[in-house]
């Protein structure tokens, strides 16, 4: 007697042990597999994902400072006068001694020159280097059946190929044909955008 209640509750104990395993392993696969439907479902940024284009030299006579754009401006062994700088929307920059630049619509080599004539008041000889740190002015918007629409950095050697790629490409519905390629004079040609409409 005292033989089968020593079973009978050990099998209980057993069976109560198995309940709690089985219940936390479903909790923890209910709960992976929200995570999972969140990150699938969450929206992605097409700003956050996408990296500003590559820096411009100084010597670079073929690119225009534009609005957004991040400037370094380095004044050699002036530290403090040293600094990353955004364009501002009405195209100026600010920096210690100097003030306000009008940086919109000038290459950094144009730029340079002026900003080391207004610190030779300051400083005797000073070695200024102006470099587009982050290309942020120039851009396109991707519409429609995309994968990932959106605002993307645009970058001279950019071709149509090369922003749906960025997009995401067409979602699995999407009609591909036509589509419209539309392109301002005042930003960078896209090669392979050589007409308004392409059908």
């Amino acid at each position: 007697m005292t033989i089968h209640k020593k079973s009978s509750g050990y099998w209980q104990l057993t069976l109560l042990l198995t309940c709690a395993l089985s219940f936390s392993l479903l909790q923890a696969q209910s709960g992976s597999d929200a995570n999972k439907n969140a990150v699938q479902t969450a929206p992605v940024s097409a700003a956050a994902t996408q990296p500003a284009a590559p820096g411009v030299a100084t010597d670079d006579d073929s690119y225009v400072i534009g609005i957004d754009d991040v400037l370094s401006i380095n004044v050699w062994k002036e530290p403090d006068i040293s600094r990353a700088v955004p364009v501002r929307s009405d195209g100026k920059i600010s920096l210690p001694l100097v003030g306000e630049v009008t940086a919109g619509g000038k290459t950094p080599k144009t730029l340079k020159t002026e900003i080391t004539e207004k610190l030779k008041s300051y400083i005797s000889e000073p070695e200024v280097t102006v470099m587009v740190q982050e290309m942020r002015s120039k851009k396109f918007n991707i519409l429609g059946q995309v994968t990932r629409p959106g605002s993307y950095p645009l970058t001279s050697a950019m071709t149509v190929l090369d922003g749906l790629a960025l997009s995401g490409g067409f979602r699995d519905f999407a009609k591909k044909r036509p589509f419209t390629c539309l392109e301002r004079r005042q930003m960078a040609p896209m090669s392979g955008c050589p007409s308004i409409t392409k059908k």
